[in-house]
């Protein structure tokens, strides 16, 4: 046999581990191209779903530049797709049986394509606001999954007693729930930051095409909100730095990388602002909405530890 199908005949638990690394990482390039496609008005380069134009899957030479950046986005789908593949058949074959890496990388797989539907909506509905921002939310959801089957599988990769610390008779019982209380509240509140940020971005200028319209809310006051959530979310971050560093060193490693994809991600969130919404911080804010929703998943998942 050719190298025991590759690794996929007895997957080792790094092999695993590997690929749930792999998933992950074409999600988040999912959202970088997908802000790609938004900035550079090509959201509607390929005008039709699942082909590009009626009678072809490609675009022509006619389309020019716009053509191409959403046809690359959507050729994307596919290197997920395959991906996704190989980490289901690797979850599925590894012995001994692993359930939730099983549940895990079949809610990616199953995600994907459902995403790609959600993609080709988004297209014919003429970039609906409401629905592009359902099309961004759907990718933190696989990111958020995928973020999960990373950790579980680096665990059994690593050995039981390698990474973070869990929780010990060191800590108070209290402050631990606390600390786990605080956790989840950052993870709910991460998912309304990241939706008021959709809701900002449909109200501003970059629509994905200069046909497509707006969702009506005044920017300004879309952004003011998005801010409060924002500010809001820090507070809580710093209390839960605070409680972590003090009593609660389970969390601490978790709590002081969320800490740090907040503060960058707010400058980037400043800067974009005060310089007028440029392409690139557009998209690098976007990238950090992804690495955003992959810490919070990490701080929730730091309070299982045992």
């Amino acid at each position: 046999m050719i190298d025991s199908w590759f690794g996929f005949k007895r997957p080792t638990a790094t092999f695993l581990y590997y690929w749930a690394i792999a998933n992950l990482a074409a999600n988040v390039l999912l959202v970088v191209t997908g802000g790609a496609v938004r900035v550079t008005d090509s959201g509607l380069g390929c005008p039709t779903w699942p082909q590009c134009t009626s009678g072809s899957v490609t675009p022509h030479a006619a389309m020019g530049v716009h053509g191409l950046i959403e046809f690359g986005n959507r050729m994307l789908t596919w290197v997920l797709v395959v991906i996704a593949i190989a980490t289901w058949v690797a979850a599925m074959r590894r012995v001994p049986v692993d359930r939730l890496s099983r549940r895990l990388a079949t809610g990616v797989a199953m995600g994907v394509p459902l995403q790609a539907i959600i993609g080709g909506i988004t297209v014919l509905t003429n970039l609906n606001p409401w629905i592009v921002a359902f099309h961004f939310l759907a990718t933190m959801v696989i990111i958020s999954l995928a973020t999960w089957m990373v950790v579980h599988t680096g665990s059994a990769a690593r050995g039981p007693d390698a990474g973070e610390p869990g929780a010990t008779d060191a800590e108070s019982a209290v402050l631990r729930r606390f600390g786990v209380l605080l956790a989840w509240a950052l993870y709910a509140l991460t998912w309304v930051t990241i939706y008021l940020g959709t809701v900002v971005t449909g109200s501003g200028p970059h629509a994905g095409d200069i046909k497509a319209h707006r969702n009506g809310l005044e920017p300004t006051q879309a952004t003011q909100l998005h801010v409060d959530a924002v500010w809001t979310l820090v507070g809580l971050t710093a209390a839960l730095i605070l409680l972590a560093v003090a009593a609660v060193p389970s969390l601490r490693r978790a709590a002081l990388i969320f800490g740090g994809v907040i503060v960058v991600q707010g400058i980037i969130g400043y800067v974009q602002y005060a310089a007028g919404l440029p392409e690139v911080l557009v998209i690098l804010h976007m990238f950090g909405s992804a690495l955003l929703m992959i810490g919070a998943t990490q701080l929730v998942l730091a309070t299982t530890r045992r």
